[in-house]
């Protein structure tokens, strides 16, 4: 029986080693590389871009910053690695706890979830960027006045998720609120005084 070729893929490595390569670290370096330094595959959509390294612009807390970042590298690396930006935390590093959420463009975001590239030419803004000098955000003072924390690891996840939240939603009633936080996950169990933070905090930006 005549053996079918072997077609090659669009970095010139062959469909056996690419899987081959997956498989095996060593033939996955050498691999994989090689498909990333194309400058474009070609889909029914059109031409995609892949890289193994690229450099953005993107804005943090009000600061134009330009990183070189990995393709595989998530916000959530350049932010704490890179910018020294530790409010948000690296718990779960799966999108299930919320500890480092973010705000993408004003959108609340899992940061360890969000490819760095995503965000090129984007808006981030940090726990680290919501006070104006020695003033806190009413957010933040809320949190405080409530006492919406007990080990402190999860509150600037759920400080940025309610910062997201009521911007958009700036009278929420209870259910609104817990569903708005859902996404947060507080191993303490302090939900009570949470929710009575956020409340608080929807009062407060009305006044600001």
């Amino acid at each position: 029986m005549e053996k079918r070729p072997d077609r090659k893929a669009p970095g010139g490595v062959s469909r056996r080693d690419f899987i081959k390569g997956v498989g095996t670290g060593a033939l996955g370096t050498a691999v994989l590389p090689r498909l990333f330094a194309e400058d474009a595959v070609v889909t029914k959509k059109g031409r995609v871009p892949v890289f193994d390294k690229k450099n953005i612009t993107l804005t943090v807390n009000g600061r134009p910053q330009s990183v070189l970042v990995a393709a595989n590298e998530t916000l959530l690396d350049v932010l704490r690695d890179r910018l020294e930006l530790t409010g948000a935390k690296n718990v779960c590093d799966r999108g299930e706890c919320g500890g480092c959420t973010v705000l993408l463009d004003g959108e609340p975001v899992y940061a360890c979830m969000a490819l760095a590239v995503r965000a090129d030419g984007r808006s981030v803004t940090t726990v680290e960027g919501l006070a104006k000098g020695d003033k806190l955000h009413p957010v933040q003072e809320a949190f405080i006045e409530h006492d919406g924390y007990q080990c402190g690891f999860c509150t600037p996840g759920f400080v940025m998720a309610t910062t997201g939240f009521l911007a958009k939603n700036p009278s929420p009633n209870a259910d609104e609120i817990k569903l708005a936080l859902s996404g947060n996950l507080c191993r303490c169990g302090n939900y009570v005084k949470i929710y009575k933070a956020v409340a608080a905090a929807a009062e407060k930006m009305k006044g600001a």
